[in-house]
Formats: structure tokens, sequence, C-alpha cells
């Protein structure tokens, strides 16, 4: 939605406005005009298409595309826009006559409903059809709802039909889950009424983003490697404390038979036309954060530039692109697009939100360290930086020279973007300077830690180097959690850490740049299929709830049958 009194006036139209007035091209035009013939689509309706096995295959041979990662300072009720500058920096890669393609997640119905209502970028820079991605639209989060869900019922039913695996009802850590925000099945009591009910145990959702088969759909390399990654999946302990997987449940070919389709990469168009493949999608605060590999590894041979996101801040998203998803799959990013807005960084400096269309360079000044911490932290991976102002009408020429110089100062290259009332054009600044730091930098990446580190190792490294902590501290359950997951030989995978979002620390409370704090770790568990450890702090939901004011209550369908509110 349009921040009121923010935006230059060139239009009041709402996201939603705008994206059902766009003329879009049928998906196999847009198909075209990158190579892919019709027959190497599998098309749902007009303007969406999965992208065939037989294509992903074909094109292996092509040379490789040049991965761009945007990310973004800490999210603040102001909004920065991350999405909205990763699609418009694509639309001005090809304003510039470059071939560019997006690589995005796939939005949750949890958030759509709960606090964003959409997640399709803004004003003259979305992905469509819209409304089709912030709903159904190809049915990857049902299918991967429902593999999810068979495997806790194949569970529960191998308990009630004789248990000869012999699990321990009381060590089952296999969760069921849904993609709404739902706060009251968090902690449920399943089994309840007679014998042939099934067993009486304690439960526990998650929204579908933080399922283990979304990382694993996410991470995995091919359809082969889907199957192994599933057959890993640890659901439970017996009695003897060894781990049951999905394997010894026979889950695995079901599974597979219900991510057949969700496993292909969709296609999709911007508002200019440039085409996007939007597949997957785990929360950086709770998950990994990023697209599929799937789709990144595809797009890098479809085109010369690919402009990929991660979730939230840098310190979630990025940190978790660079050291899980780049470190699976053996990608290298080439340059980083920082995405930050002065209404933020003001906001980190202390000015209330309703105060932040004023000129007030010392809390710019104040709230500034936010954007210098991310700085450092990207350049500890060796990749070079163009940090992208998102523009509103409220930024004086003095802030923004200040923010200018600030990066500059930082070894930084520095654009103004205004793809969010001008689309492509807008965009053509950042996109030059991204190409002009591509053509005289050169990336050096490499992860943060080595893999040979222990699990507490790792934590400390992330908390210390990325979020400033000055130390880490755990509860009694979660030293016991991590001494067992070395024992057990994933002491060598990297972690996954659920952290707030809004700070750099693990309290959300704490803005700008805190230092010294302490990090709270509650909770280590195993996802053994996906290949990761994941590491629960602070208070932080795996399974959110809708706030007082849900983003549903606006949500409709007017007379004509068009959906309206979503934003």
């Amino acid at each position: 939605m349009i921040p009121a009194g923010t935006r230059k006036a060139v239009s009041m139209k709402t996201d939603i406005e705008i994206a059902q007035a766009a003329e879009l091209l049928p998906i196999t035009q847009v198909a075209e005009k990158i190579g892919i013939e019709a027959e190497d689509l599998e098309v749902y309706g007009k303007y969406k298409a999965k992208l065939s096995e037989d294509y992903i295959e074909k094109i292996k041979k092509n040379p490789q595309g040049r991965l761009i990662l945007v990310t973004a300072i800490n999210p603040t009720p102001a909004g920065e826009g991350k999405t909205t500058i990763t699609v418009g920096l694509g639309q001005a890669f090809a304003k510039l006559g470059k071939k560019a393609v997006i690589a995005l997640r796939e939005p949750s119905l949890g958030p759509c409903f709960g606090i964003k209502g959409g997640a399709a970028g803004g004003g003259y820079s979305q992905v469509v059809p819209m409304e089709d991605l912030n709903l159904h639209f190809t049915g990857d989060f049902h299918a991967i709802t429902s593999a999810n869900n068979l495997l806790a019922a194949l569970l529960d039913n191998h308990i009630q039909q004789g248990n000869l695996l012999r699990i321990d009802t009381r060590q089952i850590i296999w969760k069921r889950c849904l993609d709404m925000n739902d706060r009251a099945l968090r902690n449920i009591v399943v089994g309840l009424g007679g014998k042939t009910d099934g067993m009486v145990r304690e439960d526990h959702f998650v929204i579908t983003v933080a399922s283990e088969i979304m990382a694993i759909l996410c991470l995995a390399s091919d359809f082969k490697d889907l199957k192994e990654r599933l057959a890993r999946i640890i659901v439970a302990y017996n009695d003897s404390g060894d781990p049951v997987t999905a394997g010894d449940l026979q889950a695995v070919g079901a599974m597979a038979a219900l991510l057949k389709d969700a496993m292909k990469p969709n296609l999709i168009q911007t508002l200019e036309h440039t085409p996007a493949l939007v597949h997957g999608g785990p929360f950086a605060n709770i998950a990994h954060g990023c697209n599929s590999v799937m789709a990144t590894k595809t797009a890098l041979k479809m085109a010369d530039y690919v402009i990929t996101e991660a979730g939230f801040g840098a310190d979630l998203g990025a940190e978790k692109f660079f050291d899980i998803k780049c470190r699976m799959a053996d990608l290298k990013p080439e340059a980083v697009v920082l995405v930050a807005t002065i209404r933020a960084l003001k906001y980190n400096g202390g000015v209330a939100k309703e105060d932040l269309s004023h000129k007030d360079l010392k809390a710019l000044q104040a709230g500034i360290v936010n954007l210098e911490k991310h700085i450092e932290n990207i350049h500890k991976y060796g990749v070079p930086i163009v940090v992208a102002l998102n523009a509103f009408v409220s930024d004086t020429p003095e802030e923004i020279d200040y923010v200018r110089q600030f990066c500059e100062d930082r070894d930084c290259a520095f654009a103004l973007s205004e793809v969010w009332e001008k689309g492509g054009a807008g965009g053509t600044a950042l996109a030059q300077k991204v190409l002009d730091t591509l053509e005289k930098k050169e990336s050096f990446f490499a992860p943060l830690y080595e893999d040979g580190l222990s699990l507490t190792e790792k934590i400390h490294t992330i908390a210390s180097e990325i979020y400033g902590a000055g130390g880490v501290t755990y509860t009694a359950a979660a030293k016991k959690q991590l001494e067992r997951l070395e024992r057990e030989g994933f002491g060598k995978l990297p972690v996954c850490i659920a952290k707030t979002q809004y700070s750099l620390s693990d309290d959300p409370k704490l803005l700008g740049r805190p230092v010294g704090f302490e990090m709270h770790v509650r909770e280590a568990y195993v996802s053994a299929g996906a290949g990761f450890v994941v590491v629960l702090t602070g208070d932080v939901m795996t399974m959110p709830g809708l706030p007082k004011n849900p983003a549903a209550y606006r949500i409709d369908v007017d007379d004509e049958g068009r959906i309206v509110g979503l934003f």
C-alpha cells in the first residue's frame, strides 16, 4: 500500500490497482523473449507457467550468468521496499538492454492476511499476476503442506498400528504445518477420543514456510536429491534414543509424488514484462529465507544477470543466503544491493513513525549505524556493495547527500532508487552502479565460518561477527540438544538461527546498532534433510499469530469479481 503522504503524487492508485490495470503479455511471449519455447513450459492459465524438466536439463550447458543479491537494513514500520527494488532493478537492467531474470520467493498466506497484505513488490515495480502470486499461485505451498502433514499422519499411524520402530512418543519432533498465522495451533493435544483415534500426545504446528519440507524443496539440486533429503528427515527418536527417519517410515515415495510438480520453478513477469522465476518461500527469521536453488541455478543459465533477494535484513537473509544456500549450492554472488530508506534510518535513530517525514539530520546520524553494521557484515563475505536508497518525497537533499557520503566513505557505491514511482526507468542509475561495480570490483566471496567448527562456535561466530553480541547464553535444554547433535554427527552442518527480524539482537526493542548484548538460545534441533541445525533465540515463534487488526479485514472480492485490499 502507498505510505500516505510519502510518495510523489504521480498516482494515488494502490499496488493492486496498478497491477490490475497493467496489460500483461501471455506467459509464452514473455518466455519467448529469453529463448524459451512454448513446449518448454507447463502453463497454468494465461500468465503463469512452470519450466519443464527437459528445459532445465537442456540449458545446463549454457554459460553462467552473474548473481546479484538484494538485501536490506533491519525492517521497520517505515518500510524499506526490498522486493520493490529487486523487481525495479530487473526492469532497469532490461531498459539498459541487458538480459536479466529476477529470482524471488513465493509469498506466504500467513503474512498476506496478517500484516503485509501481499509481497509482490510495489508501485510500478511489481511481479504479476499479483493476486495469483499472493494467494494460491501454482499450488506449491499446498503441496509442501500436504507432504509435511502426510508424514505426520504416517508417523501417528505407525504408532497406532503396533509401533514396530519402537518410537518413543515423548520424543516425537516432527510437527504438522499450515500456511496461515494461527497461534492457537502452536501447542495442541492429538489423539483424543477412543482407542481407534490414535495415541494421546502433545503435538505442535509450524507455519508452512518454517517446515523442513519447504527448506528441502528450496535446497534440493534435483529430484533425486529431493528424495534423498526427504529420506533423511528425523521425525522422532526410539526408546533406545536412536533417530527415526521419514525413510524408516516408508514415506518418501508418497511425499515425492506430492512434490513432483512443486519442484519445478514458476515463471511470471513484471509490470514491464521482465521474466521472473518465483519459487519457494522460507521465512528468513525462522528459516533460511531464500528462493529455491533450482530457480536460482536455472535463472543463471537463462540470463546474463540474475537478481535475487533474501528475506528481512542482511543479518538474517543475507547471512543465511551466504552461509547456507551459497555453501550448499556452490553459488558465487558477485555484488550485493543493500536497501535502505532515510525514514527507516531516522526510525532507528529514535524518531516516532508519525514524525518521519520531517527533516532530522541528527536522528539520521544516530540511526545510520544500523546501515553501517550491515555494510561491515557484507564486507566480511568479500562481496562488493551498492547501497540503494529508496526515495521518498519527504527526503531532503541534505539527508540524501549525507547518506551518499557515508556510503562512499565505506567503499560502497550509492544510488537513489525511484522504481516505486517510475518502474524500470527509475532504477537505471542503480542498475548502472551495479554494472560498474561488477566491472570494476572483484568478488572474493567466502562463507563466514568453516564447516569444521563446533555448533556452539558457529553460533558464537554469527552472534558476535554479524549481530554484534558480546556473548551467547544457552538454556539447559539447548545445551543438551547441541551436545546430542554433535554426538550424532551433525556438528559439521551450518546453523540456521531463528531470531527477530526487527533488531540485530534477539530483542526486537533494541534498534540501531546494539553492542555487547547477550544472545539467548532456548532450543536447537536438526533439519537433517535440509542439512542445517536450527537454533531458536529469544521469543521468536515458528507459528506466528495474527495482529489485532489483521490485513484480512481489508481483503475482499467486489461485485465485478475483482480481489481488493491486497497491497
